[in-house]
C-alpha cells in the first residue's frame, strides 16, 4: 500500500524531513522523484541528491525569485510546466516515491488549482507513495492525505536576526 503524506505548518523542518525521507528511499533502492515548486537554485540538497542521479530525479519548478503577497506570471508559468512534467512522473510507474516540495505553498496562491492536483493524486500510479510539503496545507487535501505531520515553531533564531544558512536552512 502506498501513502499521501503531508508535511505542512509554520515551523522548520518540512523539506528537511522529506529529504530524510528521499534518502531512506535511495537507501532501500527506490527510485525517488523530487520536485520543488516555486524554486530554483543551488539549494545545498540539490547538490547531494545530484550524487544519486542514478535513482533519484531532481525537478525544480519556479524563478528563483522570493514573492510576498503575490506570484509572477513568470512564477505561474513555471510551475504549471511543472505540474503537468509531475502528473506525467505520478501515473508513469517510474517512481516509488514523489516529493511535492513546497506544492502546498502554490496551492495557496492558486498557481495550483487544488481540484485538479486532488485528481492528479488520486488517479497516480498505485506504486506510488507521495510527499507534500510546505505551508498552508489546503484541507481538502489534508482529509485525502494518510498522514498529516504540522510542524509548529515554539522558538527559532531567525526571530534573532539569524538568516538562513548554507547546510541548514539552504
Amino acid at each position: 500500500m502506498n501513502y499521501v503524506q503531508i508535511y505542512t505548518g509554520k515551523g522548520k523542518g518540512k523539506t528537511t524531513a522529506a529529504l530524510g525521507l528521499a534518502l531512506r528511499a535511495y537507501g532501500a533502492g527506490l527510485r525517488v522523484l523530487f520536485a520543488q515548486f516555486l524554486k530554483k537554485g543551488d539549494y545545498s540538497e540539490i547538490s547531494v541528491l545530484e550524487k544519486l542521479k542514478d535513482r533519484v530525479d531532481i525537478r525544480q519548478y519556479g524563478t528563483g525569485a522570493f514573492f510576498e503577497n503575490r506570484p509572477t506570471d513568470e512564477d505561474v508559468e513555471a510551475v504549471r510546466d511543472g505540474l503537468r512534467e509531475v502528473n506525467d512522473a505520478l501515473s508513469s510507474g517510474n517512481y516509488d516515491l514523489v516529493v511535492l516540495d513546497e506544492a502546498n505553498v502554490a496551492i495557496f496562491y492558486k498557481i495550483i488549482d487544488i481540484d485538479e492536483f486532488l485528481e492528479m493524486i488520486k488517479n497516480r500510479h498505485a506504486g506510488v507513495e507521495v510527499v507534500i510539503t510546505g505551508r498552508y496545507a489546503d484541507e481538502k487535501l489534508i482529509a485525502l492525505a494518510d498522514l498529516v505531520t504540522e510542524m509548529k515553531e515554539i522558538k527559532h533564531y531567525y526571530r534573532n536576526g539569524v538568516e538562513a544558512r548554507k547546510g541548514i536552512e539552504k
